[in-house]
């Protein structure tokens, strides 16, 4: 078959959800030609995944739609509360809470998001339109692979059926843990799930949306709340209340809590299907009214009434009733040659962490930017992307490792059973909270452990004796004018061709001129990856404003200077935020950045900056530093 009958792009994406749009999306902002092909019509309105953390609304911002995240896509989860007991009630005082409305994980976002999955995908969908670089294909049905030493090969059917084919230099399977890249295409040359711990964990739960309708005294004359002065809002606010729930029930562990938007009014709850009961019967109506109900059913007693007080049930809809199957496990290898899995396809999670779609993206961004440096640097004929991705491999699995320990062992607290444990880690914790500073740091939750910092090992692209491999702190900052803005809108927004990214850190704007000096002289190392009137400054305190071209300038803002700005709108008002993180956590003046925001290098001087140069046009030249260091 003869090249000119083969549409040709650099990367083929199978599968638009989250996480292939994530990577589109990142891919074209890089000048990347990517093609994705969904099998679906549209998108799904059945909304699955609802939890976001703090990296995953990093990368939300990254893409351009920090304005849709508060105003389309969801709201802030608040705190988790943990929930003892085999009581069905939902306001109980907690036995830990975590606080996730702060700011204290370093990204300068609040710690959580429940999300409306449509509507993050939509979102996700228009930041790949904004692109040239991005095709969307709907109703195009992968079905046949294959590869040469330069080029791998697709064949797909489009939605009249007809036969289509395509080459790239990579194709990446982001079509899900059933989808056919890994089950049709890989498996069968080796790459398979296992499991990430000794102790193999999987369990079965149901997973219940419902969206509720307000009820009010002329559709429901005889709720008994009217006569005692509630209003409509405060009926909902009572029987399905803000923030999520864990309800440590060791007869029936259970998740619920709202999400979305609070003006969606949509209503998760999740429970175990226990040894011997059917998942699909459990998700039928007459097990619900036995397990859910109790919850949004109140004792008359608290209302000073004598008879119960059932939320109606007529003002509730059922988007979703299913059981689902979930398990904490990854593939042995998520490339081989020129095929490349991400999200689901690789690595799969319990769903006690929220880590399912926030891991996807973080396949994406750190995959996106080696396609890009593969693409843009190195021939189809290279075999550099072996070791590239082989290295992008081992460093993912690091904190891949890290978030499923924490995901496991949320699982674990939530579903203990044993009594004589539960009474030891009921007393434990309450005499923890005695102490206001223990108290807060348990209510960091994993959020304690700081910023994602990588070990290296041989082939990662960045230096770790110049404190690279940590995640870049983001902070506020402001311009010249006034305008609030987040720290990495300004680092990577800025006119610098190469794929990293430097910027200046200064404690004050009179070390400007002598930093200025420094950058003219490394200019030409670079070979223009880095132009010094591109680089921006990052300054704690500027003294003289006007003083120096003031375009690349910006100053460090406060907590109550983001507060008052737009950025701030619909979501909370930043608590123990700490404005110089940046100075405090990576220790340096010029700072060489990675586009998935990791510290490729952080400079004190202009000697250990032109190493660091060095080392990354190894990286873009595929040169000794990347294969052996």
């Amino acid at each position: 078959m003869e090249i000119k009958d083969w549409e040709t792009t650099d990367v083929v994406i199978c599968g638009c959800g989250p996480t292939g749009a994530m990577l589109s999306a990142y891919l074209g902002q890089m000048s990347v030609p990517n093609v994705v092909l969904e099998r679906d019509v549209d998108i799904t309105t059945d909304p699955r995944g609802i939890a976001l953390d703090e990296d995953g609304i990093r990368f939300l911002q990254g893409v351009g739609i920090y304005d849709s995240i508060f105003s389309e896509i969801g709201s802030c989860m608040g705190r988790f509360n943990f929930i003892g007991g085999t009581e069905p009630v939902l306001e109980k005082n907690p036995i830990l809470a975590l606080d996730y409305s702060t700011t204290t994980g370093g990204t300068g976002h609040i710690g959580f998001l429940c999300h409306k999955q449509p509507t993050l995908e939509e979102n996700l969908r228009k930041a790949m339109s904004h692109s040239t670089f991005c095709t969307l294909r709907s109703e195009s049905t992968v079905y046949e692979l294959w590869e040469d030493e330069q080029w791998i090969y697709c064949k797909y059917r489009d939605a009249r059926e007809a036969e289509r084919r395509i080459r790239a230099r990579f194709f990446v399977g982001a079509d899900g843990k059933t989808g056919f890249t890994r089950k049709q295409y890989l498996e069968p040359k080796g790459v398979h799930m296992e499991k990430v711990t000794e102790e193999f964990y999987q369990e079965t739960w149901v997973a219940l949306n419902w969206q509720i309708t307000l009820p009010i005294p002329e559709s429901h004359p005889e709720f008994p709340l009217w006569t005692l002065g509630y209003t409509p809002e405060q009926v909902y606010d009572l029987f399905f209340p803000y923030e999520f729930r864990f309800l440590c029930n060791p007869n029936r562990p259970a998740v619920c809590g709202r999400f979305g938007l609070q003006t969606d009014r949509l209503w998760r709850f999740e429970f175990v299907v226990r040894p011997g009961e059917d998942g699909y019967e459990m998700a039928k109506p007459e097990s619900l009214k036995k397990i859910v109900f109790p919850y949004v059913t109140h004792q008359g007693s608290r209302y000073g009434l004598a008879h119960d007080v059932q939320f109606p049930e007529d003002c509730i809809h059922v988007i979703r009733s299913r059981p689902f199957t979930f398990s904490a496990r990854s593939c042995n290898a998520w490339a081989k040659d020129r095929v490349i899995l991400c999200g689901d396809a690789a690595h799969v999670f319990p769903p006690f962490g929220g880590q399912g779609i926030a891991s996807g993206f973080r396949d994406a961004i750190s995959l996106a930017w080696r396609l890009a440096l593969l693409c843009r640097h190195h021939p189809a004929t290279s075999r550099f992307h072996e070791q590239v991705l082989a290295a992008w491999y081992e460093e993912r699995k690091q904190q891949l490792e890290k978030s499923l320990a924490t995901t496991i062992a949320n699982g674990k607290f939530v579903c203990e059973a044993n009594f004589g444990k539960i009474f030891i880690r009921d007393w434990y914790l309450w005499l923890l909270q005695l102490f206001p500073s223990w108290k807060r740091h348990l209510q960091s939750g994993r959020r304690k452990d700081g910023l994602i910092r990588y070990v290296h090992s041989e082939g990662m692209p960045f230096m770790p004796e110049l404190n690279g491999g940590l995640s870049l702190p983001q902070v506020f900052c402001k311009d010249m004018t006034g305008k609030v803005l987040f720290t990495d809108d300004v680092i990577f927004k800025c006119k610098q061709k190469s794929i990293f990214r430097l910027f200046v850190y200064l404690l004050s704007d009179e070390e400007i001129p002598l930093t200025r000096t420094v950058l003219r002289e490394v200019e030409e190392l670079s070979q223009g990856e880095f132009a010094t009137n591109q680089v921006p400054f990052v300054i704690e305190n500027i003294t003289k404003p006007g003083a120096e071209d003031d375009r690349n300038l910006f100053q460090i803002a406060s907590a109550e200077e983001f507060a008052r700005s737009p950025l701030c709108r619909g979501r909370p008002e930043p608590t123990y935020y700490e404005p110089f993180l940046i100075r405090t956590v990576v220790c340096a003046k010029y700072i060489i950045v990675r586009p998935d925001r990791v510290v490729f290098a952080a400079c004190e001087d202009e000697q250990s900056l032109k190493t660091a140069i060095g080392c990354m046009k190894d990286i873009l030249r595929a040169s000794s530093y990347i294969l052996t260091a």
